[in-house]
């Protein structure tokens, strides 16, 4: 099934998977040289660097982390790169990337706080909502819900956690704004496109 995913879905995927086993391979003889080079830390912190806002999203902390993201990215990421090729996909996944991390980092600048931040989330977010914009009535199971709902009610719901998570600093650790951010710039990108196509028609 797997070499059926069409070849940018596929291709993040297995860099993710890479680059999660190299952290795996260095976590004992260096274990915080991949966070401190490539995760993403805060503008006042020493160890930020410009690539950071890229290359945080290649990192992940557990296989938990990694299995989630890239199960959401394998279940919706295919149907987004099938609709609008590969070129497109892939620009809008690092559009919601760096909109995740310029998020982020503006709330972390406003708090104060000196944590980094890694993993694919924002960009999988960003896939989320245009899965929920260009397929709202797809039907999705989601645990623990008995029946299968619209994909646009599923990310509504999500994007609702995420915001009051966020606002109420629950679950210490999670960068929710990044995944809103991630979100916000996938809107973005889309209503650009729509306006660009609009304007030149």
């Amino acid at each position: 099934m797997f070499t059926l995913l069409p070849p940018a879905t596929r291709a993040l995927i297995l860099i993710n998977v890479a680059v999660f086993l190299l952290q795996q391979l260095l976590q004992q003889p260096a274990p915080d040289l991949m966070v401190g080079l490539f995760a993403l830390w805060p503008l006042g912190s020493p160890l930020f660097r410009p690539w950071q806002l890229i290359s945080y999203a290649f990192l992940h902390g557990s296989l938990a982390h990694i299995f989630l993201n890239m199960f959401a990215l394998f279940m919706f990421g295919r149907a987004l790169e099938s609709y609008w090729g590969a070129r497109r996909f892939v620009s809008y996944f690092f559009v919601c990337v760096l909109s995740a991390a310029v998020v982020q980092l503006a709330v972390e600048a406003a708090s104060g706080a000196q944590e980094p931040v890694l993993g694919a989330s924002g960009g999988v977010f960003g896939v989320l909502l245009a899965f929920a914009w260009y397929f709202p009535r797809q039907r999705l199971f989601v645990i623990p819900i008995p029946v299968p709902i619209p994909a646009w009610l599923f990310v509504t719901i999500y994007a609702a956690i995420e915001l009051f998570s966020g606002l109420a600093r629950t679950q210490q650790g999670v960068a929710h704004f990044a995944h809103l951010g991630g979100m916000l710039g996938g809107a973005l990108c889309i209503l650009y496109w729509r306006a660009r196509r609009r304007f030149s028609s």
